[in-house]
């Protein structure tokens, strides 16, 4: 099928930080070797774009606001025609999105796993009592905490490179960071161990990047359609319908994780848990990938009617 290519140039807006540029370029990749008429020198251009998320580095995302911090200027530039298309790490976008746009391409799923870094090289059960875990992220915070409560986090924000370093520094005795993001970057050899779901269930949507459009930009959307990855789709969609049936901000700890067993039958499981660690509520579901905002809905309503108010109620 032959597809009107733009006539300007092709926009992507993108953050700015290595990861992000990364998976922009990767988008553009895909782009051209979809539509090699998009080649061009000057086709498709990378728009970088300083987000409030980008700008906030000296406390967590929980105390500065929650979701949305790494995607409102995008969507901003995106409402407004200055760009045709954003790329997002999934996991940063919230499950209502501005009027007007949606995600209408998730590329293929990286490893959606996190990966473990020690100092010491000790797993997360070997590190001694009182040891210092560094992550600004409350759902692995509440996880470490949940399976080891002698141990002491402390927020360590900063993109991959940045929080390595401070490893490396001994600020930190240990910390954790999506695998999907150390591929992208070429960073993966240092790893301590990469933990399995049932030991660190990821964060929704983790390792998937998605691309926004506007709704009535059937040209965009129609080179973006070659992209799109069907079971990427059923996955994150099946983690994004929980989210949204529970409403948790950054200030709630929600991990979720769908996939696909052998018989192509899409299961899910999930957990929401106390910032300290100090209580948990889980569940698991399966169902057909046509299905996949069903399972996600009632998985999210069957979490919802055990869970204490207060939790959900943190903001």
């Amino acid at each position: 099928m032959t597809f009107l290519l733009p006539t300007g140039p092709l926009r992507i807006g993108t953050r700015g930080s290595p990861l992000a540029l990364a998976q922009a370029h990767e988008t553009r990749a895909r782009l051209v070797a979809a539509h090699p008429g998009l080649g061009a020198q000057g086709a498709v251009e990378i728009v970088v774009i300083k987000t409030t998320g980008d700008r906030i580095l000296d406390r967590t995302l929980a105390d500065a606001g929650g979701k949305g911090l790494f995607t409102k200027e995008i969507e901003e530039a995106l409402a407004a025609g200055t760009i045709d298309l954003a790329v997002h790490s999934m996991k940063d976008v919230p499950t209502a999105l501005p009027d007007g746009l949606d995600i209408c391409c998730l590329l293929p799923r990286a490893d959606a796993r996190d990966a473990w870094f020690s100092r010491s090289g000790r797993s997360l059960d070997e590190l001694p009592a009182g040891a210092v875990i560094g992550t600004a992220s409350l759902r692995r915070q509440a996880q470490v905490l949940a399976r080891r409560p002698d141990l002491r986090v402390v927020p360590l924000r900063g993109n991959v490179g940045t929080r390595l370093a401070r490893l490396a520094a001994g600020d930190v005795d240990a910390t954790l960071l999506a695998m999907a993001g150390l591929i992208r970057l070429g960073l993966a050899d240092g790893i301590t161990a990469v933990l399995d779901p049932e030991l660190m269930l990821p964060a929704v949507a983790q390792g998937a990047i998605g691309i926004e459009t506007r709704r009535i930009d059937h040209r965009t959307r129609a080179l973006l359609a070659p992209l799109h990855c069907p079971e990427t789709g059923a996955r994150v969609m099946a983690e994004r319908a929980l989210l949204a049936v529970l409403d948790g901000s950054c200030r709630t700890p929600i991990a979720a994780y769908a996939r696909l067993d052998d018989r192509g039958n899409l299961v899910l499981a999930a957990v929401v848990l106390r910032p300290d660690g100090s209580e948990s509520f889980a569940t698991t579901g399966s169902g057909t990938a046509s299905d996949a905002a069903v399972l996600g809905t009632a998985a999210g309503r069957q979490l919802l009617a055990r869970l204490p108010a207060d939790i959900l109620a943190v903001r």
